[in-house]
């Protein structure tokens, strides 16, 4: 769905969109990933564990969705789209930031040592623990900024990942993987969604939408290139 978003607007054809999801159980892993000699051994400890294996629009390594986490996915029109590629990275971390701030988590930009799915624009709770990666995709025309946020469900993402990671020959600390009701309890889902969209309602004009026919038959066209044998 990201990817067929990311092209309709690269062609004119919807404008910037931003999409927050509730996902299903899956082990989005990344290019490098699908090269390694451990590939096939990770996808079936993905599978194992309930998680279904798929390749990822944005680089990284495997990083894991499930229903207590955010999918957002942010497709721009860009005429130069590798010129912003640090400036996007900057600010989707700042607001991922903010937006947890405000419901009360120690929310800090950075790498945790040893966190999985390794990136400077992690978001993570007092530098210990991460509650939020990111990654970019650029096509002619448009940019695709893509975040996957743990509301909840840690132990999801430690115990499909120890197996995952192992098959793949990664070292990480399963200790740092973390989530934001984890830091703040009773925190909700919904919670960290309108926190996310307030957050963009103050820097964009949002306005709801639906997925129309066209984006969804491109996304089911394409969906055969990102599911794993």
């Amino acid at each position: 769905m990201s990817r067929a978003l990311l092209h309709r607007v690269a062609a004119g054809e919807l404008p910037p969109t931003l999409r927050l999801a509730r996902p299903e159980a899956m082990v989005a892993f990344g290019k490098r990933d699908a090269v390694s000699p451990g590939y096939a051994a990770a996808a079936c400890a993905a599978r194992a564990a309930g998680f279904e294996p798929v390749l990822r629009l944005a680089g990284g390594r495997a990083a894991v969705f499930h229903d207590q986490t955010i999918a957002l996915a942010h497709a721009m029109p860009e005429q130069r789209p590798r010129e912003g590629i640090q400036a996007r990275f900057d600010a989707t971390a700042a607001l991922i930031a903010r937006a947890l701030t405000k419901l009360g988590v120690d929310a800090r930009v950075g790498q945790v040592p040893g966190e999985y799915c390794p990136g400077e624009h992690s978001v993570n709770a007092a530098g210990a623990r991460k509650l939020a990666g990111t990654g970019q995709r650029l096509v002619a025309g448009a940019a695709h900024t893509g975040a996957v946020v743990v509301v909840d469900g840690s132990d999801r993402v430690r115990d499909v990942l120890v197996d995952v990671y192992e098959a793949l020959g990664l070292d990480w600390r399963p200790e740092t993987a973390g989530a934001v009701a984890e830091e703040r309890p009773g925190l909700t889902w919904e919670h960290v969604r309108d926190a996310l969209l307030g957050e963009y309602a103050r820097e964009h004009e949002v306005e709801e939408a639906r997925l129309d026919d066209a984006t969804l038959a491109l996304a089911r066209r394409l969906a055969a290139d990102h599911r794993v044998p």
